[in-house]
């Protein structure tokens, strides 16, 4: 598998962990104070393309997933060798021991066959036999036979004949596209995984401004109490609000731990690895229409077309379970020489051809039968599933993308009441300094800062989950990334 961009990471595993907590840069406004850094310097920066390259490359499903393709391979290359001629040796060797006489007999037999597209068999085959016997004497022998069967009823003509390879291709067709599918939701995973720990190291970032926020309120009321504008017992609020941030910053650092760890294992990377989100948040609309949304899915969906795939699939068993049912009614024809040497007989040599019919009826054998009846119905229910597969794929796609206009909305919505709350706060600061607020109206307003800004992160998170599902969806998520699947 190959990723076009050519962007690899060298990742270096078994680096001992770090305080770990860091603020990805970001597209949400920031307040005035920088973003804390809390990332060891020791951390490693990994690109959203880096983790995808390091996942085609290490993942441990994408991995199994080649070692299966290396099977898969295999029965389409058996298949593919129907038509190729077999060669076949026999070889044996006998002792016997009788009353009259005993004997040693050695032979060899090699043979070669030929299927035909149309079904007829041709076998080649010749023989040499040495036998010594202890009174009698002993009698070499050899001899060249040809036999030709040509079905005529049963398993005859092109379309019968070459079903199992037309079923294996198909049946690799199928296998490529559960391919593409697995290994779409692979990266996709790995780019949820991904976007999960940048939402954690923005959320630490928030919760550790906010705490900063706090303590600068902290500082500013004990100056009021110095300058006896302010009761002493009017920082206890915030104090308790900063010992609700304090918790608040643990439980990011938490999750950013988590979240770590989970990349790291999709990643199959040593869990102790400090590696860092290094990406930024830009959100891009994506404009695109149902109707041009299903007509790209039912190009590229793989389950789509593995459904279409495989109602081929049940025609052919179709096919092949009428052609049981039919009579056995073939042509044989065949030649052979046989040449003796005895050594107290002198030689001999003998030649015979034939040619004839064969016809073979069964009769009151309802197995051949049940096959047709099982093959027709078979195809029935494919069919029916191939139909709701359509409207089921046609229910997704429009599904998914009114769901990502209307999280496209909440976006902008979201962005709208952060920048509206972070004003409010400042509007309120500047009324606390002119002792027109109070320490509970700030504490309340920061309060609806930090969950503005969160529902802003939340936002932009699931609009771009949203499209990286819409990728899946579509069956275009291989192309987005340039990934080809020609290494598997």
């Amino acid at each position: 598998m190959i990723i076009k961009t050519g962007l690899i990471l060298a990742v270096v595993c078994g680096v001992a962990m770090q305080s770990l907590v860091a603020s990805a840069q970001t597209d949400v406004p920031a307040p005035n104070a920088p973003p804390t850094a809390l990332m060891s310097q020791h951390s490693i920066d990994l690109s959203l393309v880096e983790a995808v390259s390091l996942g085609l490359r290490r993942n441990y499903n994408i991995r199994s997933l080649k070692l299966q393709r290396v099977r898969e391979k295999f029965d389409l290359f058996v298949a593919d060798d129907m038509f190729n001629p077999k060669l076949k040796l026999i070889g044996t060797h006998k002792l016997s021991k009788g009353s009259v006489d005993s004997s040693r007999a050695t032979g060899i037999g090699p043979s070669v066959s030929l299927l035909g597209e149309y079904g007829s068999n041709v076998e080649l085959s010749w023989n040499q036999e040495f036998n010594a016997t202890r009174n009698s004497g002993d009698l070499s022998s050899n001899g060249l036979a040809l036999t030709l069967t040509q079905p005529l009823l049963r398993g005859a003509g092109k379309n019968v004949t070459t079903a199992p390879l037309r079923l294996a291709k198909l049946a690799e067709q199928v296998n490529q596209l559960n391919l593409k599918a697995s290994v779409s939701q692979t990266i996709y995973e790995i780019i949820a995984a991904y976007r999960v720990l940048l939402k954690t190291q923005n959320q630490v970032t928030i919760a550790t401004q906010a705490l900063e926020r706090a303590v600068a309120l902290l500082k500013v009321n004990k100056q009021l109490i110095t300058a006896g504008r302010v009761a002493e017992f009017d920082v206890v609020q915030i104090e308790a609000d900063i010992a609700s941030q304090e918790l608040a910053v643990e439980d990011a650092k938490n999750q950013l731990e988590a979240s770590r760890l989970l990349l790291l294992k999709l990643l199959a990377l040593d869990l102790s690895t400090p590696v860092r989100a290094s990406d930024s948040l830009r959100v891009t609309r994506l404009e695109l229409d149902q109707a041009t949304a299903f007509k790209v899915a039912q190009a590229k969906q793989p389950q789509y077309l593995s459904t279409i795939v495989q109602s081929e699939q049940a025609s052919i068993n179709l096919l092949l379970a009428k052609d049981k049912v039919r009579w056995d009614f073939s042509l044989v024809a065949g030649a052979s020489q046989q040449r003796d040497q005895h050594s107290l007989n002198g030689s001999a040599r003998a030649w015979d051809t034939y040619a004839g019919l064969k016809l073979e009826i069964p009769i009151n054998d309802l197995s051949t039968r049940q096959g047709k009846v099982h093959a027709q119905t078979a195809l029935e229910q494919q069919q029916l599933l191939l139909e709701e597969a359509r409207v089921d794929l046609q229910r997704q796609t429009t599904d998914a993308v009114r769901s990502l206009n209307t999280q496209w909305r909440q976006l902008e919505i979201s962005q709208r009441v952060m920048d509206l709350s972070r004003r409010k706060l400042a509007i309120e600061n500047d009324k606390l300094n002119a002792g027109r607020s109070s320490n509970f109206q700030i504490i309340s307003f920061e309060s609806d800062l930090r969950a503005a800004e969160e529902a802003n992160l939340s936002a932009k998170i699931s609009y771009l989950d949203a499209r990286s599902q819409l990728d899946v969806l579509l069956g275009v998520m291989l192309e987005s990334w340039e990934i080809s699947l020609e290494s598997f």
